[in-house]
């Protein structure tokens, strides 16, 4: 396919590879609406916090510190509401979830954008692998604490990569979440990514018989603060980020379309790339690894819970 080819090319939905969050959402009024963005600080999490305010949503908008977030969203218009939700601590994480539900407001909404990714060393979090930790671990705890404050047909859109399939052979290994046999940076981004796409699987799965709905997304290839540990990498997205990558604008469209306008039948439990459907690795289909993942993931949140409170 010819380059202009792919940056023209639209799918069943209407939208393609260029297409950016205004388009997609041109012409709806979310008035009413309330949505919460993790890493709303910079980068995809900014414009998504940007679009969903200038179409009417109410926005609860996290970054690591409040003064980050306030600070981000600072002249935004719209009704924004900055939150501090650090992924590496799950006090941090559930003071978080609580001014939410203290608010009152029911959120129809939650992307779990958040990330990082390709730590140049193995670091662990809670003993485990700081990257799984952060994308999957801490979100899992978020998204779980918010599900009685979601509205009847709430969506939850989990930020997963077309990385996801450089996860290990054996996809996530649930019996060793600090990653100690042979620690590979970009194998360890995969596999948290391909958490995050499992997470929605097994979330989907969970909602069934409601009209709430789970589905990963893959945003595309954009020069965002996400590469900030890999160098050479970084140096190519200035010099040829204009010719192959996405701009922010365009990378935000997928959440932003599959959060407010994609058919809910279409999307629920999928995974989405250039706001259609798309085909994931054989492990991001992997239905009984994502149950495996999701009640292992349980258990250590509730013994990380355990020592907190016994501390």
């Amino acid at each position: 396919m010819s380059l202009y080819s792919r940056l023209t090319r639209v799918g069943a939905s209407g939208f393609g590879y260029a297409s950016t969050a205004e388009q997609v959402t041109a012409g709806l009024d979310l008035g009413g609406k309330r949505y919460l963005v993790t890493g709303c600080n910079s980068g995809l999490g900014l414009e998504t916090v940007r679009v969903l305010a200038l179409r009417g949503a109410t926005v609860f908008a996290t970054a690591r510190t409040l003064p980050k977030a306030e600070e981000a969203v600072r002249g935004l218009a719209g009704d924004v509401r900055p939150l501090a939700c650090e992924l590496t601590d799950l006090a941090s994480v559930a003071s978080c979830a609580q001014a939410v539900v203290e608010s009152g407001e029911k959120l129809d909404g939650i992307v779990t954008n958040a990330g990082i990714m390709a730590l140049p060393k193995r670091e662990l979090v809670h003993g485990v692998e700081k990257q799984l930790f952060v994308n999957h671990v801490a979100h899992f705890a978020l998204v779980t604490g918010l599900l009685d404050q979601l509205t009847d047909d709430a969506r939850v859109v989990s930020l997963s990569s077309t990385a996801h399939t450089d996860a290990p052979s054996e996809g996530v290994d649930v019996d060793d979440l600090a990653y100690e046999r042979g620690y590979i940076p970009f194998k360890a981004y995969g596999q948290s990514k391909l958490a995050n796409l499992l997470f929605a699987r097994e979330l989907s799965r969970r909602f069934a018989g409601t009209d709430r709905i789970a589905c990963g997304v893959h945003p595309g290839v954009i020069n965002t603060n996400l590469g900030r540990h890999v160098g050479p990498i970084r140096y190519a997205f200035k010099l040829l980020g204009p010719l192959f990558f996405k701009r922010i604008d365009q990378g935000a469209a997928t959440q932003v379309w599959a959060l407010t306008r994609a058919e809910a039948g279409l999307i629920d439990g999928q995974y989405l790339a250039d706001c259609n459907v798309a085909r994931s690795s054989e492990h991001g289909r992997d239905l009984a690894l994502a149950r495996r993942l999701w009640e292992r993931t349980e258990e250590l949140l509730a013994k990380l819970e355990e020592g907190l409170q016994a501390g």
